[in-house]
């Protein structure tokens, strides 16, 4: 016995097909949505826990360069050189170190966060099966 929708005009069965396929990437549409919320909200935490945790890295590592730098200074007059040039000399010396251990922790978060956040594997994914099932259908 033939199935009754074997006999549909081939007009009728292409509609079918393009309303499927529609239908199918406007799925993938707002699947490639809610993969870019998710990536957005994993970046935005990120963001938000790097920001506090720098807050209070400066906090500490202030009261702890002001320490090092009266150190210094205090060891540059015990070697004869005169209080004015050794506590700028010392606050020149930390505040380079510091400067290059800041900007080496930035790019290294930076580099971190521009490689993951912007991936929509899951999609890619569903569209190459989603476009081999349409080529199927094709056929």
């Amino acid at each position: 016995m033939l199935n009754p929708r074997d006999d549909r005009p081939l007009s009728e069965l292409m509609t079918v097909l393009v309303t499927d396929i529609s239908g199918l990437f406007r799925k993938e549409i707002d699947l490639a949505k809610a993969e870019a919320g998710e990536n957005l909200d994993r970046a935005i935490g990120s963001l938000e826990t790097l920001l506090v945790g720098l807050i209070f890295a400066i906090a500490a590592i202030g009261v702890l360069l002001s320490a090092v730098v009266q150190g210094l200074s205090a060891f540059l007059v015990g070697q004869g050189m005169q209080e004015a040039n050794a506590d700028a000399l010392s606050a020149v010396i930390v505040g380079v170190l510091v400067a290059l251990l800041a900007w080496a922790m930035i790019s290294r978060s930076l580099a971190k966060l521009s490689n993951r956040t912007m991936r929509f594997d899951k999609t890619t994914a569903s569209l190459q099966r989603d476009l081999e099932v349409a080529k199927e259908t094709v056929r």
